[in-house]
């Protein structure tokens, strides 16, 4: 294996990304974690295929074996996904003339979202060639959480991705999902079954993400010295919301914490305002307004210091195909309460490396919060064993290897 093509087509892709930013999350670290995994445990080289807008460059390095390629398509500027069906036929395009411009021949072409699946479909078809997926979430899953939103179908165009989904489903050589819910939404929603279709969970960098050596020093974060953690891309669906209610209930009994709800872009557009005008609103009918802290966009090296530093971290969201922050929190030595409603829960146990709860239960969520706030051998417990998961189940070397191992039986 001496070159892997991975395409990761929406959102702004970088070496370094910036995270939080416009469709920026979770996906992108994905990518570039698995890149520099299969890089190092395969000895090869790894071509990041995206999207090229405003004027960035054509190519940039993220170590001396994996790049990311930036290729036109459509407007040059900023293009949310749910609208850049028209655009990506020019993109099958260029990546066409890109490939035999420069004589690659590519072991693998692995696809991420259906939108880079559209385009590994038709670029193999060309080339005669083979392309195995990862959907990251699905779009009649996600119609099905918002089934009851009014303008959900005119704002996200699910009918138009699942019919997409349905024909790179088919046309994929293997599928590889992140979670055993995942895998199971594959035959109910879309009623696909496959053989070439395994379980292959994100990981972690566990370089960064880890507690800190003996005699090592902290980077101060300036945060409060008691607080709960949450930290995503600020968006309904990560269920902010439901911890600021649920955190409303631990306050008098915790009068010196802090929630810090981190994350965001350095440059929010108006949906993220609004909804944090909203959480502003919610903290202040609680007379909390002073004790909720929206710290924004979070710089790369002040993430595990975030972490490290929480005395809990909580994922709250509506629904999560997975939820990366997570175990990296665990890998920082963090204890965690995660939403049953997401992916990760799959690889946990409740009770021994995490603690579960519905975030819509704001009772619910609070107990779990004060579980380990309280309980002293609950916490230790939960750092030990989300430590020793984390090493077992989730470093991207050990991730890598088994993408290699799929991939193999494929060829």
């Amino acid at each position: 294996m001496k070159r892997i093509a991975m395409l990761s087509i929406h959102g702004y892709f970088d070496p370094q990304p910036v995270l939080g930013a416009t469709d920026t999350g979770g996906q992108v670290v994905y990518v570039l974690e698995l890149a520099k995994g299969l890089a190092r445990q395969a000895g090869c080289k790894v071509d990041i295929f995206t999207r090229n807008f405003d004027g960035r460059l054509p190519e940039e390095a993220v170590n001396e074996d994996v790049k990311v390629v930036r290729l036109p398509c459509g407007p040059d500027k900023f293009i949310p996904k749910e609208v850049l069906l028209p655009y990506l036929d020019e993109y099958v395009d260029n990546m066409e003339k890109y490939i035999r411009d420069n004589d690659l021949q590519y072991d693998i072409f692995h696809s991420h979202y259906w939108d880079a699946g559209y385009v590994a479909m038709k670029v193999t078809e060309r080339l005669g060639h083979f392309f195995v997926h990862t959907s990251h979430s699905l779009g009649a899953w996600k119609q099905d959480r918002f089934k009851d939103v009014p303008g959900a179908e005119e704002m996200f165009r699910f009918r138009e991705r699942i019919e997409q989904e349905k024909i790179i489903f088919s046309k994929a050589r293997g599928i590889t999902a992140t979670t055993e819910g995942e895998f199971e939404n594959y035959k109910y929603y879309y009623d696909f079954e496959s053989e070439n279709m395994v379980i292959i969970p994100p990981g972690v960098d566990v370089e960064t993400y880890r507690p800190l050596k003996e005699g090592e020093e902290e980077n101060p974060t300036g945060l409060p010295e008691n607080y709960i953690l949450a930290l995503a891309r600020i968006d309904h669906n990560k269920g902010f919301d439901l911890l600021v209610h649920a955190f409303a209930l631990l306050a008098r009994k915790y009068p010196d914490f802090y929630l810090v709800i981190g994350g965001g872009s350095s440059k929010p557009k108006q949906p993220e305002i609004d909804l944090k005008d909203e959480l502003v609103q919610i903290a202040k009918s609680y007379d909390l307004e002073d004790r909720v802290i929206l710290s924004g966009y979070v710089p790369d090296e002040m993430m595990a210091p975030y972490y490290r530093n929480a005395k809990v971290f909580v994922l709250s969201s509506r629904f999560e195909p997975f939820g990366m922050t997570v175990i990296e929190a665990m890998a920082c030595g963090t204890p965690v309460v995660v939403t049953s409603l997401g992916g990760i829960r799959h690889f946990l146990i409740d009770g021994y490396d995490a603690l579960m709860a519905n975030p819509k239960n704001r009772e619910e969520l609070a107990q779990a919060i004060d579980r380990i706030l309280e309980d002293e051998e609950t916490r230790k417990n939960l750092i030990k064993n989300g430590l020793e998961t984390v090493y077992a189940k989730f470093t991207w070397d050990s991730i890598a290897q088994q993408h290699i191992d799929f991939f193999r039986k494929l060829s």
